[in-house]
């Protein structure tokens, strides 16, 4: 299986299973002399990390890593970045293969057992293997490395909508994210949330989300025509994460009902001597290149397929049969989707960031 590794000066590769010994990332590209430890890196696997509220997987997984490689201390006993490979390793601790055994020779509707099957003939049932959002573990210690490579650059990321019942942006308060178990910036919505997947919890089905993602602080110039776009990379690196099945810039689908005159972004010289835009439904990118504000994307997370209804199926002999996931599983995957889709856009940002430096000289 090739295709384990995204990005093109930043780059990272990824590697392990979900029920195997352990899962990691390899970050090759990052400059040297950049201050990183462990806790640097922690704080944001922290946030991804299983087993924290009733509204996500029970499996407890601590998601502790370790630095390996490609860091050494300075002068004064920092330690730094030396432009080495970075090897980081994330063990797994709380396995349980055995919650699988029943469904190994079944292939559970909506999952990758079928494909993986189809292509490879041999598939990891244990936990779904490398099809497993555990392996999204070693995205994020990935994107806490490329979030110090971009020099005041801030990723940000919220969950917008679960189910039918989307937030309300007169309510947006970043600060709210952190007092509730959704990374909702809407106080009252979360409130609503609570109720419902309680009850999507109870039946044991599961519902889908949206989650946005701003990267603010990030210069003009990023990216490049035809086909080396900021937003074109963005888009791969969100369409990438498991169970994600849309992504949208700016506006997105919303400009299709948009007349021109409303999608513009109108421009005005600031006092400063600089241009301002009026308004930001391109998200930020323009032509495939940044325009000095904030990039804005959306992913949408489909429903999370391990649900304990009994579906129908086949199995690896080919016969008709059906099937239920027991197990420990997300009613909503989309709600630990949130700091994956950041560490994604801040790879995709710290890549071209390293490009058009490399290619201008400017940062």
């Amino acid at each position: 299986m090739s295709h384990n590794s995204f990005g093109h000066l930043f780059r990272i590769t990824t590697w392990g299973e979900s029920h195997g010994p352990a899962i990691g990332c390899v970050v090759d590209g990052c400059p040297p002399g950049i201050k990183l430890t462990e806790t640097d890196i922690q704080d944001f696997l922290d946030k991804r990390r299983p087993g924290q509220s009733k509204y996500t997987t029970p499996r407890q997984e601590p998601d502790t890593v370790r630095i390996l490689s490609g860091v050494f201390e300075d002068a004064d006993g920092a330690q730094i970045t030396t432009g080495t490979p970075i090897a980081l390793e994330i063990a797994n601790v709380d396995a349980r293969s055995k919650d699988y055994g029943d469904i190994k020779d079944k292939f559970r509707p909506g999952h990758a057992d079928y494909t993986y099957f189809l292509k490879y003939g041999v598939r990891d049932w244990r936990g779904s293997g490398r099809a497993s959002a555990r392996e999204t573990a070693s995205r994020v210690a990935g994107g806490a490395v490329a979030r110090k490579v971009v020099p005041g650059m801030r990723v940000r990321g919220a969950l917008v909508q679960i189910g039918p019942h989307a937030i309300n942006r007169d309510n947006w308060d970043w600060d709210e994210i952190d007092n509730n178990p959704f990374f909702c910036p809407d106080k009252k919505t979360a409130q609503l949330w609570a109720d419902y997947l309680d009850e999507v919890r109870k039946t044991g089905s599961s519902v889908g989300a949206i989650i946005e993602v701003v990267a603010d602080g990030i210069p003009a110039g990023l990216g490049a025509p035809v086909y080396g776009k900021l937003d074109q990379d963005i888009a791969a690196g969100l369409m990438s994460i498991n169970a994600v099945k849309g992504v949208e810039i700016g506006a997105g689908f919303a400009s299709a009902a948009l007349s021109g005159e409303d999608n513009a972004d109108e421009m005005r010289m600031h006092p400063n001597g600089r241009p301002e835009f009026l308004s930001n439904h391109a998200g930020g990118i323009l032509g495939g290149i940044s325009t000095g504000q904030p990039v804005v994307a959306r992913f949408a997370v489909k429903p999370t397929s391990s649900i304990l209804s009994s579906r129908k199926t086949v199995d690896t002999a080919g016969s008709d049969t059906e099937i239920s996931t027991k197990g420990r599983h997300d009613p909503c995957v989309g709600i630990r989707a949130v700091p994956i889709g950041e560490a994604m856009m801040a790879i995709v940002l710290a890549d071209h960031y390293l490009r058009h430096r490399g290619q201008t000289g400017q940062d």
